[in-house]
C-alpha cells in the first residue's frame, strides 16, 4: 500500500472518529519517515527566521511601531491548550472578554474594548479568516488554531492596515507553525468535564539538507457539553511543506476544519435556569402534551484552506512577498420548528411542525502581494490584497407533521447568492529622525462591491412579503494613519498615534434592516492613542490611553438571529478608556502579571422607550447610555509559582464589570459582574534528548460563582390577550454558564 503525506491527512480527517491512538500515530510515522534525514547545515538560522518574518512582515508591528499591541509566543500559547477556544485562550490578555454558549465548547466569542466579534479582524500569517459576509470568525469551524499557530499578536484599538474588514476596535495576527531546525513530535491527550475529550499530534522533520521541511498537526475533540445539547464533534488538520533556498521560501499549506456541534444560542429564561442551570430550548415540541426533544438540532460546517506563500530577499533591505489562499466552506444547521413559533417558512406556517436545514457553500479566494524595505532610517511595505467571495444559501423542509399536506421533499423555500469584491491597497512606512524618535504611517485604500440576489428566509404563511431580495452597493473607504513613536531611553517608549477606519455593513444587518422597511449604514471610527512603556529585568508596566470615536457605529440592538447578534446604527457614540498592564518577578520562584481596563463607553442623545412590563403607555426618553456589551472594567491577575524545578502553579482571576445587553442601559436588560478565579498546575518530567513528559491541570471557576451572560434582549408588544390594548413587555433570556469544572491534560514531546 502506497502511503504519501496529503492521504493520510485526508484519512486522518474523515476517520478520525474510527480509528484507534495507535492507527494514528502509525499513520503519521508514515507520512514523515520518507523525508527524516540529516537537517541542512548550510541554511542559517538567521537567514530561516527572515524568510518567515516576509510572509507576515505586513501584518504585524514591532515595538518600534506606535501600536498597542500584546502578543504571545509559542510556548504561552502551548500552556493555554487548556482551554478550548482561541477566545479563552486570550481571555487573559487586556481588555479581552470571552464567552460561550455551552460552557467553553461549541459556539465561543470574543470582545475587545467592548468590540463584537464581527467588526475584529483576524488574519493567518496576512490572509483574513473573516468570513467576507459575516465579517466573523466561527472559531469552531476550525479547532485547534491556537495548536497550529507559531504566535499571536493582538493589535487594540485600529489595528494595522491588512486584508479584509477594517479593524474597528482590534485586530488578531496568527503566524502558523514555522519550521524548525531539527524533527520533533508531540502527542497529548485531555479529559475533563462534560465527557469532554481531546486528542492531538503535530510533528515535523525540520529543515533537511534539500531545503524542505515538513510539519503538520491534527487534532481532535468531542464533549456532551455543559447545557443540554447534542455536543460537540470537532477535527482540524495542518499540514505544511516549506522549501527554504538561500533568499527564497515556498510554503504550501493546507488547514483543514470539520464540526458538528448541538445548538445552544437560544438560551432561557430565569425560572426555566433556576429549575435547571443545563436547560436547553433547542429542538423541543409538544407531542400529545408530552415534552419531546428533537434529537439531530445541530450546526454541521467544514473549512478547508489550501495555501501557498512565496517570500523572497532580493537584498539585505529589499524583498518581496505573494499569498493566495482558496478556501471552500460548506454545511447547514437543522432544526425543529413547531407549527406556531412563528418560524415556519410558508406554505408550512402556522400548519405543520417541520424540520429544515439552512444550508450554505461558498467559495472565498484571496490573494496578496507586497514588497518590503528594511533600511536604516527607513521601513516601508508597499502591498495589495485582493478578496474575492462567491456564496450560495438556501432552505430546506426535509420533514414536516401534517400528513394532510403533499410537497415533494426536500422542499425549498429560499435560495440566495452572494458575490462580494473586496481589494485593499496600502503603504506603511517608519522613519527614524534620530536613534530615539521615529514617525509611522499607514495609508489604506479600500474598495467593496457587494451583492446578494435571490430570495431571503423571511417568507412566513400570512404575510405581504413574499421574500424577493436585491442588494448592490458599492464602498470606497480611506482609511489613514500616522502616529510617532519616542524611545526615552533603552527601558522605555511612549507613543501617539490616530488613525481612522470605516467598515460595511454585514449580510445579516442588511437584511434584516430590510425586513424592517430599514437601511443600516457604513461605520467610522477616529482611534487615537497615547501609550508608555517600561521594562527592567524584574518588571515591567504599560499604560495606554484610548479614544475611539465613532460615527454611525453599528452596536448590538439586544436581539440575536441563530446566534449572531444583530446590529443598529448608532449616529454618535464613544469609548474613551485607559489601559493598565504590569508584571514583577519577586523572586526566582514567583512572579505577578495583572491588567486592568477602565473605561467609558457611551451613546449620546439616543432615544429609546421607558416602560415597566405589562404597562400600556410608555415614555419617549433621549440621552447618553452605555454601549451594550460594553463593561466599564475588565481585569485579569495571574500568580505564579515554581515551587521546584519543572513545577509551576498559577493562580488566575478574572473580573468583568457589570454591562447592558443593548444600548438603553435600562436596568431590566443589566448583566451583572462576575469574578472567576482558575487553577492551573503542570510539572514536566524529562526522559533523556529531547524526550519529555508534561501534565497539565487546569480547575475553572474554582469559587463555583454562579453567573449568567446575555442571550438577547428585546422590547415587543402584546396586542392579542385585549384586543385594542397594547401591553409592552420585556423579554430576555440567559446564558447560564457552568460552575468548577476541570480539564487535565498529558504531552509527550519527542
Amino acid at each position: 500500500m502506497k502511503h504519501n503525506f496529503y492521504s493520510c491527512g485526508r484519512y486522518l480527517i474523515n476517520m478520525a472518529t474510527r480509528i484507534s491512538r495507535r492507527q494514528m500515530i502509525a499513520c503519521c510515522v508514515l507520512a514523515l519517515s520518507s523525508f527524516f534525514g540529516t537537517n541542512a547545515s548550510a541554511q542559517t538560522q538567521d537567514t530561516v527566521r527572515k524568510l518567515d518574518e516576509v510572509i507576515i512582515q505586513d501584518a504585524r508591528v514591532s515595538n518600534k511601531t506606535p501600536l498597542t499591541t500584546s502578543t504571545m509566543n509559542r510556548e504561552q500559547l502551548d500552556e493555554a491548550r487548556t482551554e478550548l477556544s482561541v477566545p479563552y485562550m486570550l481571555e487573559t490578555q487586556p481588555s479581552v472578554v470571552a464567552s460561550g454558549e455551552n460552557g467553553t465548547i461549541g459556539g465561543t466569542y470574543i470582545r475587545i474594548r467592548g468590540v463584537e466579534p464581527n467588526r475584529i479582524n483576524v488574519n493567518l500569517n496576512g490572509i483574513t479568516l473573516n468570513d467576507p459576509e459575516s465579517q466573523q470568525v466561527f472559531w469552531y469551524n476550525i479547532p485547534n488554531l491556537g495548536g497550529m499557530s507559531q504566535s499571536m499578536q493582538i493589535q487594540r484599538g485600529m489595528g494595522a492596515s491588512t486584508g479584509g474588514s477594517s479593524a474597528m476596535g482590534a485586530a488578531i495576527n496568527m503566524q502558523t507553525l514555522n519550521a524548525r531546525d531539527r524533527a520533533y513530535g508531540m502527542a497529548d491527550l485531555a479529559y475533563g468535564s462534560w465527557n469532554t475529550r481531546q486528542y492531538g499530534i503535530s510533528a515535523g522533520t525540520g529543515i533537511l539538507k534539500s531545503g524542505l521541511s515538513f510539519d503538520f498537526a491534527y487534532s481532535g475533540l468531542t464533549s456532551d457539553g455543559f447545557v443540554r445539547s447534542w455536543g460537540t464533534d470537532q477535527q482540524s488538520f495542518f499540514g505544511s511543506m516549506s522549501w527554504y533556498g538561500k533568499r527564497t521560501l515556498i510554503k504550501l499549506l493546507t488547514i483543514i476544519g470539520n464540526q458538528k456541534t448541538g445548538i445552544a444560542w437560544n438560551g432561557a429564561y430565569p425560572d426555566q435556569l433556576d429549575a435547571d442551570p443545563t436547560y436547553n430550548s433547542a429542538g423541543m415540541y409538544d407531542m400529545d402534551g408530552n415534552t419531546m426533544y428533537y434529537d439531530n438540532e445541530t450546526d454541521n460546517y467544514w473549512q478547508r484552506h489550501y495555501q501557498l506563500y512565496v517570500s523572497h530577499l532580493l537584498s539585505d533591505k529589499w524583498s518581496l512577498k505573494g499569498a493566495f489562499d482558496v478556501m471552500h466552506g460548506g454545511g447547514y444547521y437543522e432544526q425543529y420548528m413547531t407549527a406556531m413559533s412563528g418560524y415556519v417558512p410558508a406554505p408550512f406556517g402556522y400548519l405543520s411542525d417541520v424540520v429544515f436545514q439552512k444550508r450554505m457553500d461558498n467559495y472565498t479566494y484571496t490573494g496578496n502581494a507586497a514588497v518590503n524595505y528594511n533600511g536604516d532610517k527607513l521601513t516601508f511595505s508597499l502591498g495589495d490584497n485582493f478578496i474575492y467571495y462567491d456564496g450560495l444559501q438556501y432552505g430546506d423542509v426535509i420533514w414536516y407533521r401534517d400528513t394532510a399536506m403533499h410537497y415533494d421533499l426536500p422542499y425549498r423555500w429560499y435560495e440566495n447568492n452572494s458575490a462580494k469584491l473586496d481589494n485593499s491597497v496600502y503603504a506603511k512606512a517608519t522613519y527614524d529622525f534620530s536613534d530615539n524618535l521615529n514617525a509611522y504611517a499607514d495609508m489604506q485604500l479600500r474598495m467593496v462591491n457587494y451583492r446578494i440576489h435571490g430570495n431571503s428566509d423571511d417568507v412566513l404563511a400570512g404575510t405581504a412579503r413574499d421574500g424577493a431580495f436585491d442588494f448592490t452597493n458599492n464602498y470606497l473607504f480611506f482609511n489613514p494613519k500616522l502616529g510617532v513613536n519616542y524611545r526615552i531611553n533603552g527601558n522605555q517608549r511612549a507613543y501617539l498615534v490616530a488613525g481612522i477606519n470605516s467598515r460595511e455593513p454585514v449580510r445579516f444587518d442588511i437584511m434584516s434592516a430590510y425586513a424592517n422597511g430599514d437601511t443600516i449604514k457604513s461605520e467610522t471610527m477616529l482611534d487615537i492613542e497615547l501609550g508608555y512603556q517600561i521594562a527592567h529585568n524584574r518588571w515591567a508596566f504599560n499604560a495606554n490611553l484610548y479614544a475611539m470615536l465613532y460615527k454611525d457605529q453599528m452596536t448590538p440592538n439586544g436581539d440575536v438571529l441563530t446566534g449572531y447578534a444583530l446590529m443598529e446604527n448608532v449616529e454618535k457614540s464613544y469609548r474613551l478608556g485607559i489601559e493598565l498592564e504590569g508584571g514583577y518577578k519577586f523572586t526566582d520562584w514567583f512572579r505577578m502579571d495583572a491588567n486592568l481596563t477602565l473605561s467609558m463607553n457611551k451613546v449620546l442623545d439616543l432615544t429609546y422607550f421607558v416602560f415597566e412590563t405589562g404597562d400600556t403607555v410608555q415614555t419617549a426618553v433621549t440621552g447618553t447610555t452605555d454601549l451594550a456589551l460594553s463593561p466599564s472594567v475588565v481585569g485579569a491577575a495571574i500568580a505564579t509559582f515554581v515551587p521546584f524545578k519543572d513545577a509551576k502553579l498559577q493562580l488566575i482571576g478574572k473580573y468583568v464589570g457589570k454591562q447592558y445587553a443593548d444600548n438603553t442601559s435600562r436596568e431590566c436588560y443589566a448583566i451583572d459582574p462576575y469574578f472567576l478565579l482558575n487553577v492551573k498546575a503542570s510539572y514536566t518530567w524529562h526522559l533523556g534528548g529531547t524526550n519529555e513528559i508534561e501534565a497539565q491541570l487546569v480547575v475553572n471557576n474554582v469559587l463555583n460563582h454562579n453567573y449568567r451572560l446575555h442571550a438577547w434582549a428585546g422590547d415587543w408588544v402584546d396586542d392579542f390577550t385585549t384586543p385594542g390594548i397594547n401591553y409592552y413587555i420585556h423579554d430576555r433570556t440567559w446564558l447560564q454558564q457552568p460552575g468548577i469544572n476541570f480539564m487535565g491534560r498529558v504531552i509527550y514531546r519527542f
